[in-house]
């Protein structure tokens, strides 16, 4: 998919994530559609990528639909916004689950399944989703924000197959730990020696690659994360237990409450 001069709605622009996707987009042509809940960030960073501003709340379905009626045309859609979802499960509200699952899971499937017609009609677009290495290796006092990422993985690898040969690219990206932007920068958390970071910077050109070569799944962090997730994969309970022994407990009770005001 060729980015310069196609129409991008970007989710949680916002963030900053987002931002530095933004940025990235716009240095490669792109013409953006900036949707997020802070319009008062949105907007000068719409102005400043000469792009739109689209405030939005994705757990509201009303406004979802409000958004896709504005934003007209979409070329690619990257599909960003999400929820932190950290903590115990029974420490959240039946409200908190629903709005962390209409944010993180529902609404990326609602925006690609609207999107999806025009772009089989011109036999051309992409739809990239944002999902995390806790798609793939789950961690303790997170079940919430792990099903809602290993559903969007689930999700993206199996509309990918489904739309093979329709001209509709299908990517997913999973960041690792994030400094500076971001949940796991947001939460000021402190990190065990020897367990790396990436940047938001790492994380947009991994968008660009995704979108430009239309590549299934790209992962945006150090190679021992990357190891990590793929021995998650193949033997759950062993790579639990290391995990346990290096931190991940502590590590993932600081993120929660770091994000509790964030549900």
């Amino acid at each position: 998919m060729q980015i310069s001069g196609s129409s991008v709605l970007l989710t949680g622009a916002s963030g900053g994530l987002g931002q530095a996707i933004a940025r990235a987009l716009h240095a490669r042509g792109a013409q953006l559609i900036l949707t997020g809940r802070r319009a008062e960030v949105l907007e000068p960073l719409a102005a400043q990528l000469h792009g739109r501003a689209l405030a939005a709340d994705l757990s509201d379905r009303v406004g979802l639909e409000r958004l896709l009626d504005e934003a007209g045309r979409v070329d690619v859609l990257v599909a960003n916004a999400a929820l932190p979802a950290t903590g115990r499960l029974d420490s959240f509200s039946f409200e908190e689950i629903d709005r962390a699952l209409e944010v993180n899971l529902r609404a990326p499937i609602a925006l690609a399944r609207a999107l999806l017609p025009a772009m089989l009609e011109r036999a051309s677009g992409h739809l990239l989703f944002m999902s995390s290495l806790a798609g793939k290796a789950a961690t303790p006092m997170s079940s919430l924000y792990n099903a809602s990422k290993y559903g969007l993985r689930g999700f993206s690898s199996a509309l990918r197959a489904e739309l093979r040969g329709s001209g509709v690219g299908v990517s997913a990206v999973f960041p690792g730990f994030i400094r500076d932007a971001g949940m796991f920068a947001d939460a000021d958390v402190s990190l065990p020696s020897g367990v790396g970071t990436r940047s938001p910077e790492d994380v947009a050109r991994a968008v660009l690659s995704a979108i430009e070569r239309n590549r299934g799944e790209v992962d945006v962090a150090p190679l021992a994360l990357r190891v990590g997730a793929i021995f998650a994969g193949v033997a759950p309970e062993l790579a639990g237990s290391v995990s346990r022994r290096m931190g991940a407990e502590e590590i993932t009770q600081g993120l929660a409450d770091g994000q509790q005001d964030k549900r």
